[in-house]
């Protein structure tokens, strides 16, 4: 380990971590009302002596930018601020426990939050200011809706290189799966809920197309690699009545190879021979959202610095595709090239098990300012 790097990851101040995690998660955040847990931040890098770059969104939204060094900076880390909207808020709050960290976005993404932030303060710390990489901070706003954050810093940036501290156990992911949002749309005709022999049934109907379609080899959990989600059900509300309307949301995840419009076709082709099965059946199929995944491979600077920094970190270097949606995509889509790498796992975001290990959340503060270190030099 070369002194300068031994000096980098000596100035990583666990207890500094954990106040900078615990006191984002006692904010909460969700999509579209990030400005308090933005404000934190913004206060907490200033008090460091950075100047802090409000980039706005939208009115009351914005994300933060912070960059050290000379020049434009060759890679930026990149974390979302938000989260998904909590089931009970009297649940909120953190929660430690033998060495994990509980509460809503402790692994997508605070955690990964927390650590590029203590991985900037730390190369501030230990190195002189001509000594500084050419690096970016970037904090965003919007990850879990649409991208807005991440689409506004395109805009007007594209840095080479990003890292994006989503939540994959510490692996490196160069690899990233595609997503599709299907929209299913049945239309029956009202009856009243005694007689429904006089009606047609939009909900029937609508649980008929879904088996339909989940039967076909493409969603075989056991043999396909395409992710198969039915995200939501609703029907007309309209009291003791057969429900003349029924929608379904399914969301897609798709291999790095799959192109989303020809998966689009195939989706489509397999609805259409559901009228096949159920007599009557009027459905309408929609995609509103589209978004191409990618493959880096590993001939790349980022791939080449990472295991020599695992190797002194005696932490195994795991590769692995991301199986989300991300602003990764965002970024690849613009021509920058992305790596997903952040504590905490997929298994338990978006739950009210959330929750991070804190040593992986310190152990991916020291990889992302290692890798500031070597990629921005």
């Amino acid at each position: 380990m070369t002194a300068e790097l031994e000096k980098l990851w000596g100035a990583v101040d666990p207890g500094r971590l954990r106040k900078t995690l615990l006191e984002m998660l006692e904010i909460y955040s969700p999509s579209g009302k990030e400005e308090d847990v933005q404000l934190y931040l913004e206060t907490l890098l200033t008090g460091a002596g950075f100047r802090v770059e409000r980039q706005e969104v939208e009115q009351g939204r914005y994300n933060l930018q912070v960059t050290m060094g000379q020049g434009e900076p060759r890679l930026y880390l990149v974390g979302h601020v938000d989260t998904v909207t909590a089931w009970d808020l009297d649940e909120l709050g953190p929660r430690e426990e033998n060495g994990l960290v509980r509460g809503l976005g402790s692994c997508d993404m605070k955690g990964g939050c927390a650590a590029m932030v203590e991985a900037w303060l730390a190369l501030a710390e230990a190195l002189p200011a001509h000594e500084l990489p050419s690096v970016g901070l970037l904090l965003v706003v919007g990850e879990e809706e649409n991208g807005d954050g991440s689409a506004t810093f395109l805009q007007a940036c594209r840095p080479p290189c990003v890292v994006i501290g989503e939540p994959t156990g510490l692996a490196a992911c160069f690899a990233h799966y595609g997503y599709l949002e299907a929209g299913f749309v049945t239309r029956g005709r009202r009856s009243h809920s005694s007689l429904p022999e006089l009606g047609h049934n939009a909900v029937e109907s609508m649980l008929r197309v879904l088996l339909h379609v989940g039967r076909h080899a493409m969603f075989d959990r056991e043999r396909s690699e395409v992710v198969y989600s039915i995200r939501e059900l609703s029907s007309s509300r309209g009291g003791f009545v057969v429900p003349d309307r029924c929608e379904a949301w399914i969301d897609l995840h798709l291999p790095p190879d799959r192109d989303p419009l020809a998966f689009q076709r195939d989706v489509a082709d397999i609805a259409a021979t559901a009228g096949n099965h159920i007599p009557g059946l009027d459905l309408k199929v929609s995609f509103d959202f589209a978004s191409r995944g990618y493959s880096l491979g590993t001939d790349n600077l980022l791939a080449r610095v990472l295991g020599d920094i695992y190797s002194q970190l005696e932490l195994p270097l795991r590769l692995d595709a991301f199986r989300s949606h991300s602003d990764g995509n965002l970024f690849h889509a613009a021509g920058v090239k992305p790596l997903i790498l952040g504590p905490g796992s997929l298994e338990t975001a978006h739950t009210p098990d959330e929750q991070v290990v804190f040593e992986e959340v310190v152990a991916a503060a020291r990889i992302y300012a290692a890798l500031c270190l070597k990629a921005g030099a």
